[in-house]
């Protein structure tokens, strides 16, 4: 698969480490004139794009600053400017490669983006690309099945901690993503549940030394966290095996 002239392509490109992008991914980025990276407002680094430099050639970079915040209409206008610089670029004929840590559709940016882009461009000229979640590369390292037989999984944000006690009753396995800024609130939650020993937490996964995996939140002290941070929360198990 060749990025084609005029096209969009939503690229997720799993945890940061360039090896575990999928091979359509590494095509698409190759292929592409333009290689667009977020980038978070107030950092001068973008974790998405150091992740593909093998890849890079002769594409052209565009960095988007975009704010950081619990606000909808800011970060709406923010990314519906973005939507209208890709038109441009696609009305030229250029491909363009928005590249996102982790999966499009799961908690990205680019998310924000396809919501502009789909009252602008022809649905057939977008194109997603899906890539590891940071989920999935925790749960491989400690080596813990997330689900078996009628298992529910489920995927939250950690950000509302009414909403996670009650996902708690509806749920054999339950993931937190953005658990950093309420680690506080949720190991309260877990030690009132008696589920902290079933608890794993990782953060910056597949981050050189900053990786942090924790097997189990028992007799754990939070320290500093990124904000990529996610807990898996082994609920229990249906008893399926009679």
């Amino acid at each position: 698969m060749q990025a084609q002239p005029g096209h969009f392509y939503a690229v997720g490109i799993g945890p940061g480490s360039p090896d575990l992008l999928t091979v359509r991914a590494v095509r698409i980025i190759e292929s592409a004139d333009i290689i667009l990276t977020p980038q978070a407002k107030g950092t001068n680094r973008s974790l998405a794009l150091k992740a593909i430099e093998p890849y890079l050639k002769d594409q052209e970079v565009m960095t988007v600053n975009y704010p950081m915040q619990r606000n909808g209409t800011s970060t709406r206008e923010r990314w519906d400017a973005v939507a209208l610089q890709v038109r441009e670029k696609l009305q030229q004929k250029k491909s363009v490669a928005m590249i996102t840590i982790g999966d499009p559709l799961i908690f990205a940016t680019t998310s924000y983006l396809l919501y502009g882009l789909a009252d602008l461009i022809e649905k057939d000229n977008i194109h997603l690309i899906p890539g590891i979640s940071a989920f999935q590369i925790g749960a491989s390292r400690f080596h813990d099945p997330l689900t078996l037989q009628e298992d529910r999984l489920t995927l939250m944000s950690a950000t509302d901690i009414d909403a996670v006690a009650e996902a708690l009753d509806h749920c054999e396995t339950l993931v937190l993503y953005k658990a950093a800024g309420v680690i506080d609130q949720l190991l309260e939650l877990l030690d009132r549940r008696g589920l902290r020993g079933a608890s794993k937490l990782v953060s910056c996964a597949e981050q050189g030394d900053g990786e942090l995996l924790v097997d189990s939140l028992l007799g754990w002290e939070p320290g500093e966290l990124s904000y990529m941070t996610t807990m898996i929360v082994r609920v229990g198990k249906r008893d399926w095996m009679e």
